[in-house]
């Protein structure tokens, strides 16, 4: 189903309205959140992969967008945690707006381009766990986001910002950061480049005692929603960001 309407551009992929009403009635139904989100997530897995599905930058208008078809590591991110807090599919959508942008007021602007901004945007429904769950391994850093080492901009148009965060650096990931970990927490991968919070976003899953990364993969050998064991995952990566979703 596609719809396209001023500033609006809709595509349900595998589900029409009425379907999407019907499955987040049955997620609604679920009251552990971290269960609710599982179950949503799932829906997605082997959703194609494509960077850039939204529309807006310095020089164009924004559009809000609904692309269920296909997804990056982001938006993924986003339509689940509005899933998770709507009963209906016209819940669904305005609480996107609310998720994707500052005050739910749609612009390039004020729309959340960085893993931290999900949380300042979303401090009712985001809590940051980082420093919880690492404990004294965890590691409290400030950076000026948006601004490169050579001043220049990652995105023009946006305003850098200072932001106080603290991430898990990946070989402090032991047993008990492990056990600490709830299944639909939101994990962002810390980079240590200048100007940026996280290279990657994804969902953790508790499996049959397993730990998974469930994630939208830009790899040219995957190129979809897949899960992964977040150990695995992390051994090449700096360390990790914890949110976890508010129950509501």
């Amino acid at each position: 189903m596609a719809a396209v309407k001023k500033k609006e551009k809709i595509l349900l992929g595998k589900w029409d309205e009425k379907q999407l009403d019907r499955l987040l009635q049955e997620a609604s139904a679920i009251t552990n959140v971290g269960r609710r989100i599982a179950f949503i997530s799932e829906q997605f897995l082997r959703t194609k992969y494509k960077p850039s599905t939204l529309i807006g930058d310095a020089d164009t208008p924004e559009v809000f967008v609904i692309n269920l078809d296909e997804l990056d590591c982001f938006t993924l991110l986003e339509y689940v945690e509005a899933m998770r807090r709507a009963g209906s599919f016209a819940e669904f959508r305005e609480t996107l707006m609310k998720v994707r942008y500052r005050s739910g007021a749609i612009s390039f602007q004020n729309r959340a381009h960085f893993f931290t901004d999900w949380k300042s945007f979303n401090p009712n429904s985001i809590v940051d766990v980082t420093r919880s769950i690492g404990a004294k391994s965890s590691v409290g850093v400030v950076k000026n986001l948006n601004k490169k080492e050579d001043g220049t901009y990652f995105l023009p148009g946006i305003s850098p910002r200072v932001r106080e965060f603290s991430y898990i650096p990946a070989a402090n990931i032991d047993d008990v950061a492990a056990g600490n970990l709830r299944t639909g927490d939101y994990a962002g991968i810390y980079s240590k480049k200048e100007g940026l919070d996280v290279s990657h976003v994804g969902i953790i899953i508790k499996k049959d005692g397993a730990l998974i990364f469930r994630h939208a993969s830009s790899l040219k050998t995957q190129r979809k929603v897949i899960d992964e064991d977040l150990r695995a995952y992390l051994e090449s990566k700096d360390g990790i960001i914890i949110f976890r979703p508010a129950k509501q």
